[in-house]
């Protein structure tokens, strides 16, 4: 029964960040307003937004309530905070800051949560409020909460995704028009889909941030963003597309989060892989975001839909904005951090999975034994190989089967140091194969 408090009752929002999405979650509030009212259960008002130049024109948001106080509006008491700032600092303080004066918080910081989610979580349970962040991994596509709440009673084994919509949109175009790194980049430059410095994308910080948190919440496990192990794609050559596409194979920047063969441990990495083009990953054009997840009685379950833009991760935040604010009504809370399983984060040499080499080497008797007895002499079985031989040199491509990651490296720096070996010209990881 709903009390005459409760009927007269509203949810006070205030935003840190007026920039892409802090503008898009402003226009949602103020376009779709009566029905997130009737979802949250109470109005949500806008009462002030947050930004560091207000003599900037921000379209779609009311001037009266654009301060460049934020300090003043994280501690106003407001029902619920909204920071979309992103970085480091000052967002840590101000997040810190709002849920000391009793403001239950949504973020889409996958920064800070990879770096120092624990201080976050920990300020949150003591304060009795909530700590969502749905956009902070993969933009509008429902993830964190299905993992965290609708998959509560399995058991995740696996979690492989596309995570990063500017390398994905890299890659797509390397595979499709067999063009160098270089000139995709520029051309992603030019239509929005890269930043000015791509840094973040290409070398794989961001999708090992969101790596992190996919990983704490699947494995009930405290992950840092220190505990991922990163490879960019910018050694990615027109060469490595064209021998996978040769092999029915296309490239992806891909985040793994997986259990290790004893279930004691726990692998998370990011790094350029093989996918079948059989596979649902491989289908993942463009700027899309796919999540693949392996749970013990689920099977096999995958998300898919925009990874990033204004629009998609203001609907994800208002998703959030719309579950806290019933439970700011009912007096309720969501589920904080859950890391009862405190698996051992292990190196990335522990990895268990499939490899392609590509060598350069002598065009004589004898080389491909040799090449052959080296791989086996560090325990890592060859499934197949293709030979192209041309004039003095040859070129062998090398497949294996499934084995650690640590021997496969031992096994690269014998070939380098062989005489028959001219060149390591390609290395990477093979994923979505059956067995693997």
């Amino acid at each position: 029964m709903t009390t005459p408090d409760q009927a007269n009752r509203e949810l006070t929002v205030v935003l840190l960040g007026g920039g892409t999405v802090g503008s898009q979650v402003a226009r949602l509030l103020r376009e779709t307003g009566n029905d997130l009212a009737a979802r949250a259960g109470a109005p949500l008002r806008l009462t002030g937004v947050g930004v560091r130049d207000t003599g900037k024109p921000r379209e779609g948001i009311d001037p009266s309530v654009v301060t460049d106080d934020l300090m003043g509006l994280a501690t106003s008491g407001a029902d619920i905070v909204v920071e979309v700032l992103g970085g480091i600092e000052p967002a840590r303080t101000l997040i810190l800051a709002a849920i000391a004066a009793g403001s239950s918080v949504v973020t889409a910081n996958k920064a800070l949560l990879a770096e120092d989610g624990a201080t976050l979580h920990a300020a949150a349970e003591a304060a009795g409020v909530d700590l969502y962040y749905e956009a902070s991994v993969a933009g509008a596509i429902p993830l964190l909460r299905p993992l965290r709440e609708s998959l509560a009673g399995d058991k995740v084994r696996r979690v492989l995704g596309i995570v990063n919509g500017t390398t994905n949109f890299i890659l797509s175009k390397m595979d499709e028009q067999g063009a160098d790194y270089s000139e995709v980049l520029a051309e992603a430059q030019a239509l929005g889909y890269a930043e000015a410095d791509p840094t973040a994308d290409v070398e794989g910080y961001d999708a090992a941030a969101k790596a992190a948190i996919l990983a704490g919440l699947a494995f009930h496990t405290r992950v840092r963003l220190e505990d991922v192990h990163r490879e960019g794609i910018t050694g990615v050559s027109a060469q490595d597309v064209a021998a996978a596409r040769d092999m029915g194979f296309v490239i992806k920047l891909l985040a793994v989060a997986e259990l290790a063969d004893d279930e004691k441990g726990l692998v998370v990495r990011v790094h350029p892989s093989m996918v079948p083009r059989t596979h649902p990953l491989a289908g993942v054009r463009g700027a899309f975001n796919a999540v693949f997840v392996e749970a013990e009685a689920a099977g096999q379950v995958m998300f898919y839909g925009r990874g990033a833009g204004g629009a998609p991760t203001a609907s994800a935040v208002l998703g959030d904005v719309v579950a806290v604010g019933r439970h700011r009504l009912s007096g309720a809370r969501g589920p904080g951090e859950s890391t009862y399983a405190g698996l051992e984060v292990r190196p990335v040499g522990d990895a268990v999975t499939r490899y392609y080499v590509n060598l350069d080497v002598a065009d004589r008797p004898g080389v491909l034994a040799t090449v052959a007895q080296t791989f086996a002499d560090h325990g890592v079985s060859i499934q197949n190989v293709r030979q192209d031989g041309h004039g003095d040199d040859a070129g062998l491509v090398v497949r294996t089967h499934t084995a650690r990651d640590a021997d496969l490296a031992a096994t690269i720096d014998r070939l380098r140091s062989t005489d028959a070996v001219r060149r390591v010209v390609g290395v990477m990881r093979v994923e979505g194969e059956d067995g693997s």
